[in-house]
């Protein structure tokens, strides 16, 4: 009965040591006597007892790696300090389990190597602005060299770049000189502008003054000549009345009482204004007056016939 039960258990014992539950995600690697047999994927799985074994059990999600902080010399030889996170993930097993005997630790170390070799070739200026550079150089120099250890670099990130304190100093410094220099040339931009209006306003001040002068004579030029265009009108259609009037009947003694009229108040009018006057020698006799009017309005009424 004991030999039955003895019997029994290690029959329970050979099952479930046969029996083998793989996790999602997850891949193990299985040896026959030393060698590799084959590699077991998520659910149950089957082997041999005594003879087959798992040998490496590797986990096929994405790892985050912590790169220890390093010093590095950049291209104009000033020394930094670096740190930053890896990202990796096992895409063959039996090459992660056989191409190498610790792949993290191996792209680790791979990782600050091509880290110090990615910052050798910037400046120091140039460090900060090529955290880009600095990330896809790294991933590819691991993925080129790990392509034999059956894990990928998934991407790199710099976590933190400390340069020393002294040239943090000079940074400090250069940038505070530069912003110093931003606002001075900001401010002569703005009192030249302030300038250049003020300029260009006086400029538009004159040239509308000008115009406006001009726009006045002009506008008096116009008015003037309109006046005597419009006088000349009037002045013609005046004389044109006058002549029809003195083609009619008693019409020339009209125009001869106008005319003695007009020269005897010019006579009063030149008496007057002034102290001295020249005046005909019978001046007293207004009879006289009269007739050297009338002469004179026969003598400009008869020149024209005399043309003719």
């Amino acid at each position: 009965m004991e030999i039955v039960l003895f019997i029994l258990i290690a029959f329970v014992v050979i099952i479930f040591s046969s029996l083998k539950i793989v996790p999602q995600q997850q891949s193990w690697i299985v040896e026959r006597l030393g060698r590799y047999h084959k590699t077991l994927q998520p659910g149950v799985n089957i082997i041999l007892p005594f003879m087959d074994s798992v040998k490496y059990k590797h986990t096929l999600k994405e790892t985050v790696l912590d790169v220890m902080e390093q010093a590095a010399i950049t291209k104009d030889n000033v020394s930094v300090l670096l740190d930053g996170v890896l990202y990796v993930r096992i895409i063959n097993p039996v090459d992660a389990s056989y191409g190498i005997e610790n792949p993290y630790y191996a792209v680790t170390q791979l990782a600050q190597t091509s880290m110090r070799s990615a910052i050798g070739k910037l400046s120091m200026d140039t460090t900060f602005e090529e955290r880009d550079f600095l990330n896809t150089q790294i991933v590819n120099a691991i993925n080129e060299a790990a392509t034999t250890w059956g894990i990928q670099c998934m991407r790199y990130e710099l976590k933190d770049i400390k340069p020393p304190a002294t040239v943090v100093k000079a940074m400090e410094t250069q940038v505070a000189a530069e912003r110093q220099k931003r606002a001075e040339i900001l401010n002569s931009e703005g009192k030249m502008q302030s300038m250049i209006n003020i300029a260009e306003a006086k400029k538009r001040e004159v040239v509308l003054a000008s115009e406006a002068v001009m726009a006045e004579k002009a506008n008096i030029a116009k008015g003037e000549g309109e006046a005597i265009q419009t006088v000349a009108v009037a002045t013609a259609i005046g004389i044109e009345r006058i002549a029809s009037v003195i083609g009619q009947s008693g019409g020339q003694d009209a125009v001869s009482f106008k005319i003695a009229q007009e020269y005897v108040s010019a006579f009063k009018q030149i008496a007057q204004k002034g102290n001295t006057i020249v005046v005909p020698a019978n001046v007293s006799d207004a009879s006289s007056l009269i007739a050297q009017a009338l002469g004179v309005f026969r003598s400009i009424n008869t020149a024209p016939k005399e043309k003719k």
